[in-house]
């Protein structure tokens, strides 16, 4: 198990991984108000993140500084249950008004949703 930091073998790191999931056929997909989460199998014993928080939804670097510690923090605590996935995190439009409490509270059900689609799978 990969804890600690968020470590450079814990994110999807060039714009191949990431295409990798936008373009997956078998991609799990779970959305809300707050965030658009995409997510395909790996072949890694660990998950992966990749964060795209968009200055178009958070115009100011420091909302979107914010929710990028969110999501690190919350996909850190969370990785064990999301081993052997890529995953990459879009923001969407509430994603500015959403507190940080709300933030973890979605990031939370997006998990369970992505572990429930993969076992499924």
């Amino acid at each position: 198990m990969l804890t600690g930091k968020f470590t450079r073998q814990l994110r999807l790191t060039s714009p191949s991984d990431y295409k990798e999931v936008f373009n997956d056929p078998r991609r799990f997909k779970s959305t809300d108000q707050i965030f658009l989460v995409l997510a395909r199998k790996n072949s890694l014993p660990h998950a992966r993140l990749g964060l795209a928080i968009s200055a178009k939804h958070l115009k100011k670097s420091v909302d979107r500084n914010r929710v990028k510690r969110q999501v690190r923090e919350s996909f850190r605590i969370n990785q064990e249950k999301l081993a052997g996935l890529d995953i990459v995190v879009l923001s969407r439009i509430d994603t500015l008004r959403a507190e940080n409490n709300n933030i973890r509270k979605s990031l939370d059900r997006h998990w369970v949703k992505m572990t429930e689609q993969c076992k499924n799978f």
